[in-house]
């Protein structure tokens, strides 16, 4: 919620609104998978090593939203491709989730 704010009300003014846009896609993806780390923890005796898919999470949202704050405060355009990387953490996160439970022993 901080880093949202800081958005809203810091940043509004100082930097474009594309870049603005693409600091709002970092707090949404790091808000979503907050709650989503919540709910694995809700869900982990059905999980395969619950602790990988918070791993994942953790690790993607530092890389994805992370490289998109940069990005967006700096305008240094590399940035933009270390995003995927983090994309990808979170892809594999799901993937695992989705696999533990069609998977999982009854």
């Amino acid at each position: 919620m901080l880093l949202g704010a800081f958005g809203a009300h810091a940043l509004r003014s100082r930097i474009s609104g594309e870049m603005l846009e693409i600091y709002r896609t970092g707090v949404l993806y790091q808000m979503f998978h907050a709650v989503a780390l919540i709910a694995v923890a809700g869900i982990c005796d059905r999980l395969r090593r619950p602790r990988l898919v918070g791993v994942l999470f953790g690790g993607g949202v530092i890389v994805f939203s992370g490289s998109l704050y940069a990005l967006a405060i700096t305008g240094v355009r590399l940035w933009g491709a270390v995003t995927p990387l983090g994309g990808l953490a979170l892809i594999a996160g799901w993937t695992w989730i989705l696999f533990g439970l069609v998977t999982r022993r009854k």
